[in-house]
């Protein structure tokens, strides 16, 4: 039997459910129904049960979900019950945040190294990482392992970054230049367009209902 392809708007909301049965945890709330669930999130009731119900469903019938259990399997939908060795290319303000935020490492991405070209930061520390220099990526990578290389270089750079990666044997790449990568198909990209972002944000301000 052909594997189920799950649509691109089930998995986009994939991590907006685990990050909602977190707090839900948090809270001390261990039991939920699909519909105190869509109040909070938004979604209707009938979106999350066909949404659960592409991996085989969750709750049963008059119980709703077991708030732990579902947190649990939703994680293991989203790979989340590994660790992932992530890299930074580029060690500007962007790559700072990046590795100083503590939520990556408690999601399972530790970042395992930092890289630039700018000799004035090589050698400084962000958080308990070292910034090295990107002529030694090359053996970094053939030393430890990675799996994702999160990129916040100039568009200029990117690209031309992320093929050496390719073909240094990096599968996926969390990608916040300017641009858009042409890499292989079997390569998992995740573009974050940071202006992109804002501009939305400006449509929609721009067509708040107005008195």
């Amino acid at each position: 039997m052909a594997e189920k392809k799950i649509s691109a708007a089930v998995i986009k909301r994939l991590p907006r459910y685990y990050r909602y049965l977190s707090e839900l945890l948090e809270q001390g709330i261990d039991r939920i129904s699909s519909g105190e669930l869509s109040k909070q999130m938004k979604v209707t009731a009938s979106q999350i049960r066909q949404d659960f119900n592409n991996f085989g469903g969750f709750g049963q019938q008059g119980y709703g979900y077991n708030v732990a259990y579902l947190k649990d399997e939703i994680g293991k939908i989203l790979g989340l019950n590994r660790n992932y060795h992530v890299i930074i290319l580029g060690a500007g303000n962007l790559g700072h945040a990046l590795a100083n935020y503590a939520g990556f490492e408690k999601r399972g991405f530790v970042v395992s190294g930092v890289f630039d070209i700018d000799k004035a930061k090589i050698g400084l520390k962000i958080g308990q990482v070292e910034v090295m220099d990107m002529n030694g990526l090359r053996d970094f990578i053939a030393a430890y392992p990675v799996d994702i290389a999160a990129l916040t270089l100039p568009r200029s750079q990117a690209a031309a970054v992320a093929r050496e990666l390719v073909e240094l044997g990096v599968s996926a790449f969390w990608n916040f230049a300017a641009i858009d990568l042409n890499l292989p198909k079997e390569i998992a990209v995740e573009n974050v367009h940071l202006a992109e972002s804002l501009m939305r944000l400006s449509y929609n301000i721009s067509n708040l209902p107005r008195e």
